[in-house]
């Protein structure tokens, strides 16, 4: 009869080497968001948003709130846009973590800059809140 604790000591190495970080986790819902808006997959975008997000930014020193789900509504399934995103940093601690994206429109010369948080809930990364501004190029 083999070890039982041998055993339970394999298994438990298998499911670490497995596990994704929180970082991993992090940048996989910002990936959902960035390919999701790229490709036209709403889907994905509602994979990486919390169904009470919303999206802030100024214009003409006025606040302007966008509901997360009407922003969702934009993009169609299959319809590709011009948008190319890369993530700039991640800062996480515990359940909470805050991230830098930028979003290039290169047919528009625009260069958008997205201040995402997120939650850990319910064991996934949701982002909770986005503010954004952007600068032509």
């Amino acid at each position: 009869m083999k070890n039982p604790y041998l055993i339970l000591l394999f298994m438990l190495c298998v499911q670490i080497s497995f596990a994704q970080t929180d970082k991993e986790q992090i940048k996989e819902t910002l990936l959902h968001y960035i390919e999701g808006t790229a490709n036209g997959s709403p889907e994905r975008i509602k994979k990486a948003f919390h169904k009470d997000l919303n999206l802030y930014s100024v214009s003409n020193d006025t606040l302007s709130i966008t509901n997360g789900q009407k922003y969702i509504s934009y993009f169609r399934e299959g319809q590709k846009r011009d948008r190319v995103g890369k993530i700039i940093s991640i800062d996480v601690v515990n359940n909470a973590a805050i991230a830098k994206v930028e979003i290039d429109v290169p047919s528009r010369n625009r260069l958008y800059t997205d201040y995402m948080m997120l939650l850990k809930v319910a064991g996934q990364w949701k982002i909770i809140h986005k503010s954004y501004t952007s600068e032509n190029y």
